[in-house]
């Protein structure tokens, strides 16, 4: 700019549209702004977007989900070229409650349910049941406050955790996690080949065992071998492609279903006409009904008395005078029914637990005869305990069936609407299961004799799967459905872990984990599939479905624990972007159900807990060593920063005592007086509480002599503070000018991380009727240095007129957003929500929408927008077409720049700057009045007369400014104070005739003039819309970049926007900090 202009220097100087004001010239053409509109916001157009475009990415916005489709695009890395992606259809019940379903529902019901209820007893099995239901159900009401907090990409639980924990809490528990879910697919691979060779095809086994003591070491030995077998089966097939997985997942689902409903027909069916399946007694024990098929000892055959398959199993032969076992020879035979039905009373006896040790006889409470020696007892064809039962083995056994309920926070980018589909879908398919295993519970034990229940294999219904003999029509739709179910889930678990392993590498967390980000072009991981894999087959040697069950439910409850922790902390510590649209939680749920998590895993098995947790403890300490160097705006972070500050605010009640002296520096704050104390109550009204606030005052003078006013400053703003009931701490600074101290205030406050992020200070109401030439400048620079310290500023205009206490009837906080400077705008009135003064209020949220802007579907956007901020407002969008820039613009755009120069080039004293300013603006006014006559006779003429064009003054202006600038070189500072006024006013009036001459004839900027239009004609329409409000707040228009300019025309700027408010009681010009405050995700 050349000098003397008195313009704004907002962008190049370049004329950018046709006006009767503006020349138009061909500098605009191919320019990024056209609009006359928002001329005010121009030079920050780069940074801070308009409104309009900014709805317009988000719109184009769309969440992939965490990598099950084929067409999720590639990794950068891998050069592939991205794909389009359908916008996610997926409603609640697809979307959520039938993959939950699916998953929490499958190998435990089937294959130890049974067993778990006849070892137990119904009482305790409800015990189990409920517990571990409970534990699942509070850790989804956390998960859902998380979920809903945001939108959840790749890595469901892992993401919500790192993010809400911090990368070394999420990289410990997302990789305990990981471990669950890969062992789960061993538990569920285990479950499939156990119902292969136990119930549908024995004879495949390829060890078989010669002696009754073997058979437990040849069906692991066929375990592993079949496990393994059918682990790089189902690796293929999750390598060749997921969708082939998802397309057979209903399929899967319709098994679980139809495997249900089944059991329940048969339930009812037992009512009128329970199942044959016979229970062969041998006294009070239990046989295996595979070496015979009629439960005697003798029969009768053509008059003759001969021995059955039965006797031979027990005797040396098979004649009468054979000799037989002694338990054998002392007690009968008798055959019960297996299943005597639901109205048969047996529910009395199934009450009550029977647990035992290893090789313990499965015995029924009725009388039988003792034999001395029972040391051939496990040699023989009984019915025996396989592993030791009690209780708490019992849990761990059983908890895996009410894991799963994270399948739908994984799939939140298939949703419609994650944040309503995934609390609503996960709680009811939670609710459900719950139903189903308690009622199983119940049937179970009133249907079923209980010494079947406690055979886990069916060895006494001859090998039949227990539960199937129940299961209307045939125990085969419970088999065939619960090998199918198996299959389906560990496929789920193959195609998870892996994506949950490459989000966690590819967050970069874990360093030697990195390799594992990477996959094949198509994004899948075909690296972290290689490990799971390798992992799963630790767990299939293991062979038993008994022993994995414990091991996968320690990594699933520590991963429940810290979700519950994770919300929790989130709630008590109340961090603005803690915002989830579902409502019903509560900290002390979050913390119910982390100590039943943590009280589940030591009642399972406190050594597998102890060593789940030393595993979790090593990755965070080598994730903390490595050094973490993300920041995700973690619980752990903010719990920190609330703890020093609590630490703080305490060290500051009191002096310290001799004993508890250390070195160190003091900072405080504060003005001999506090001019504006609703300042105070406001600060207090935004942190709700929980912020850090350093109250600020600069006194001028040096420190050696005016310690005492400072000590004096610092106890009147402690006391102002106590009487607002602001907690925080005061900085007073002495400074030689109170420039300096401004500048050093927001440079040094604060200590190490707890340092201010925001300004807020008082409109300079005063500023122009100030006797200090330089005190606009004070509030200027102010701007300035926020700015360049990346720091929010907002501005209080009427602050005097804020609320204190007193709680504020029903109203509105209306937010004007024309650009987008970090989200700052709509994040105040959220926390001034959370105070009670403001709590009754709801927020409004005013876009402007310029000529070529959609308005419909802007509000469309900013609707969706704010629901995903999880935000509660009501949008309007203002149409601002662009207009004819009036000659009551060009007026006072002159009047401004005519003031501009005339207080640079003349030193007046108060009374006459006045009394020339409105001289004129009395001549400016007259002359645009001259000006719209003459243009009455035509148009064209119109725009010639009132065409804008560059000063062609300033030459002159230069001269005069240099001139100006000269005078107190001349001056002898030996000279008394007369001689020096004599020779300013001998040499400085011609300067002035001059200048005041030159303003007559200067003619205004063309960029002021389009701030000046931007400034009215927002004006208009905020008195317009917001005349009631109890707040509005306003984006506030940047400083100058070119220090060179007239810093005076964006405080005029600003005062112009806020004209005609006699009906806005309370105004908040805000500007953000050049950083995102505000996010859609958790």
């Amino acid at each position: 700019m050349e000098p003397g202009s008195s313009s704004c220097p907002r962008g190049d100087g370049n004329p950018r549209e046709s006006s009767p004001f503006i020349n138009n010239t061909d500098d605009d053409k191919g320019t990024l702004y056209d609009g006359k509109n928002m001329a005010l916001f121009e030079e920050e157009m780069d940074s801070n977007p308009m409104v309009s475009s900014l709805l317009s990415k988000l719109a184009n916005y769309t969440n992939l989900t965490q990598g099950v489709r084929e067409h999720e695009e590639a990794d950068e890395d891998e050069g592939a070229k991205k794909q389009t992606v359908k916008s996610p259809q997926m409603g609640t019940f697809i979307g959520v409650y039938l993959p939950c379903l699916q998953n929490i529902l499958g190998v435990i019901l089937f294959l130890r349910m049974t067993w778990i209820v006849g070892t137990a007893g119904i009482l305790e099995s409800f015990i189990i049941v409920s517990m571990c239901c409970s534990c699942t159900m509070l850790t989804a009401i956390s998960m859902s406050a998380i979920a809903t907090n945001g939108v959840v990409p790749a890595g469901g639980s892992y993401y919500m955790i790192s993010r809400s924990l911090g990368p070394e809490f999420g990289g410990a528990v997302g990789l305990c996690f990981y471990l669950g879910t890969t062992f789960a697919g061993a538990m569920y691979i285990l479950g499939t080949i156990e119902i292969l060779l136990t119930y549908m095809v024995p004879s495949a086994a390829i060890f078989k065992a010669e002696e009754k003591a073997q058979e437990a070491d040849a069906l692991l030995n066929n375990m592993r071998v079949y496990g393994t077998c059918c682990l790089t089966l189902m690796s293929l097939v999750v390598f060749v492609g997921v969708k082939y997985v998802n397309k057979l997942a209903l399929v899967f689902l319709a098994c679980v279903v139809l495997s249900i409903l089944a059991i329940y027909a048969g339930v009812i069916k037992t009512i009128f006409e329970p199942p044959v399946f016979p229970v062969c007694l041998l006294g009070n024990r239990t046989l295996q009904n595979h070496g015979f098929d009629k439960c005697m000892k003798t029969e009768i055959i053509d008059n003759v008395t001969v021995t059955t398959k039965l006797w031979s199993l027990f005797c040396k032969g098979p004649e009468l005078n054979a000799s037989c076992n002694e338990y054998f020879s002392l007690n009968n035979v008798t055959e019960i029914q297996g299943i005597p039905g639901l109205t048969s009373g047996v529910i009395s006896e199934n009450m009550w637990g029977s647990y035992g040790p290893a090789g313990m006889l499965v015995e029924k409470a009725v009388p039988s005869v003792r034999a001395s020696d029972a040391s051939q007892d496990k040699h023989l064809p009984y019915v025996l305990n396989d592993i030791t039962a009690f209780f708490t083995l019992l849990v761990g056994i059983y908890f895996p069936s009410v894991t799963g309920i994270m399948a739908g926070s994984n799939r939140s980018g298939d949703l419609r609407d994650a944040q309503r589909s995934i609390p609503i879908g996960t709680i009811l398919a939670i609710a459900t299961t719950t139903v189903i295993y308690l009622s199983c519970v119940v049937l179970f034990g009133a249907c079923i004799e209980g010494v079947l229940l406690r055979d886990k294999f069916g060895d006494s219904v001859k090998g039949n799967l227990v539960i199937g003999t129940l299961s209307w029509p045939s125990p085969w739709v419970i088999v065939i459905g619960s090998f199918f179910s198996c299959c389906g889930a560990g496929l789920q678990s193959l195609t998870g872990a892996p994506r949950l392993l490459q989000a966690i590498a590819r967050d970069g967390i874990v360093p030697f984990l990195e390799v594992f980000g990477h996959g094949k072009a198509n994004g899948e991981p075909t690296w972290a599939l290689l490990l799971t894999a390798v992992i799963c087959e630790s767990g299939i040697l293991i062979a038993s479905l008994d022993a994995v069950a414990p091991i996968l439910s320690m990594f699933f409850l520590m991963c429940y624990l810290f979700v519950n922790l994770a919300c929790a902390l989130q709630t008590l510590l109340r961090t603005p972007n803690w915002r989830p649209r579902f409502k019903y939680y509560h900290w002390a749920l979050s913390f119910l159900g982390m100590s039943l998590c943590l009280a589940l895993m030591f009642i399972s098995s406190w050594y597998y807990a102890l060593v789940a947790m030393l595993i979790a403890g090593c990755i965070y300490k080598y994730i903390e060593y490595r050094g973490a160097e993300k920041e995700w705006g973690d619980g752990i972070r903010g719990l920190s920063l609330n703890a020093a500050r609590y630490a703080l605010i305490r060290l500051e009640e009191a002096p310290p005592h001799t004993k508890n002296w250390r070195k160190g520096t003091s900072k405080t704050v504060a003005e001999l007086s506090v001019k504006h104390p609703r300042l105070l109550s406001f600060t207090t009204q935004l942190k709700a509480g929980k912020g850090l606030t350093i109250v600020g005052s600069v006194l001028e003078g040096t420190f050696l002599s005016r310690d005492t006013d400072a000590k004096r400053a610092e106890q009147s703003i402690k006391s102002a503070m106590a009487a607002e009931k602001t907690k925080g701490f005061c900085h007073v600074v002495v400074s030689s000018n109170l420039r300096d101290g401004f500048s050093h205030l927001i440079q040094s406050a604060g200590l190490g991380g707890m340092k201010h992020n925001s300004v807020l200070m008082a409109w300079p109401t005063n500023w122009r009727q100030s006797n200090d030439p330089h005190s606009w400048r004070n509030f200027i620079e102010t701007v300035q240095e926020t700015t360049a310290a990346h720091q929010a500023l907002l501005v209080a205009k009427n602050v005097d007129s804020f609320p204190h206490q007193e709680r504020l009837a029903e109203g509105t906080i209306d937010v004007w957003w024309i650009v987008h400077d970090g989200g700052l705008l709509m994040l105040l009135p959220f926390l001034l929500q959370q105070h009670k003064v403001w709590r009754k209020c709801k927020m409004r949220i005013f876009t402007v929408a310029q000529l070529d802007d959609n308005s419909i579907q802007m509000k469309k956007d900013l609707q969706m927008f704010l629901y995903h901020l999880r935000l509660n407002a009501e949008v309007e969008v203002v149409e601002m077409h662009d207009s004819d820039i009036s000659a009551f613009t060009y007026e006072k755009t002159l009047v401004m720049e005519q003031r501009s120069q005339m207080l640079k080039q003349m030193q007046l004293s108060r009374t006459e700057r006045e009394r020339e300013i409105q001289s004129i603006t009395d001549e400016s006014r007259s002359s645009i009045r001259r000006k719209n006559q003459s243009g009455a006779h035509g148009s064209a003429v119109n725009n010639q007369n009132a065409q804008l064009i560059h000063d062609r003054n300033t030459a002159s202006h230069a001269a005069l400014n240099d001139k100006t600038d000269a005078t107190p070189e001349r001056v002898h500072m030996t000279w008394t104070k007369d001689k020096f006024c004599t020779e300013r006013n001998r040499n400085r009036e011609p300067s002035a005739n001059m200048a005041v001459r030159d303003l007559f004839s200067m003619k205004p900027n063309q960029s002021n003039v389009r701030c000046m239009h931007t400034a009215i004609k927002l004006n208009e329409v905020v008195v317009n819309k917001s005349q009631g409000a109890h707040l509005v707040l306003l984006n506030m228009p940047g400083p100058p970049k070119n220090r060179g300019g007239d810093e005076n025309c964006i405080l005029t700027l600003t005062e112009l926007t806020l004209m005609k408010t006699d009906g806005l009681n309370r105004v908040l010009l805000v500007r953000g900090g050049g950083r995102e405050v505000i996010t859609i995700y958790s």
